[in-house]
């Protein structure tokens, strides 16, 4: 029997909705001032930090292989059938922005708007309905 910590996996979970509608906003309106900029960031950590939370916590609750890594997280979930698997590689992208946002701070362009926004934010959503999936899926069989 696995003992998967729904409950905290599902309060990162319901952050994603908010953060997804915060990309778009920002991509709708983008002028690249400091607080646009600034905000982006915190909404890329955010859904970084969710990401590899919720990945973290089904590893060990379906007690898969360790992780090395964030990108490992991505990896392992990614190869259990947690999420697509077309979401793979934009996850481990958006997972390898974790050190430039959180260590290389000071260099970050706050001006520019990251590129693959607009999609990153209906992943996120695509992401929250798959792990929800997955573990009715796996816990109920």
């Amino acid at each position: 029997m696995y003992y998967v910590n729904r409950e905290q996996i599902g309060v990162r979970l319901e952050a994603m909705p908010d953060i997804a509608q915060a990309l778009n906003t920002l991509a709708d309106s983008w002028q690249g001032s400091l607080i646009e900029g600034m905000a982006q960031e915190r909404a890329l950590h955010l859904a970084i930090e969710i990401i590899t939370d919720v990945g973290s916590y089904l590893i060990d609750g379906f007690i898969m292989r360790d992780a090395s890594s964030y990108e490992d997280i991505i990896e392992i979930t990614g190869e259990e059938g947690v999420f697509p698997n077309e979401l793979k590689q934009t996850f481990i992208e958006l997972v390898q922005l974790r050190k430039p946002l959180v260590q290389d701070y000071f260099t970050w362009q706050r001006a520019e708007l990251y590129p693959q926004i607009r999609e990153l934010s209906e992943q996120l959503l695509l992401f929250k309905a798959s792990v929800e999936q997955y573990i009715e899926r796996e816990l109920n069989f």
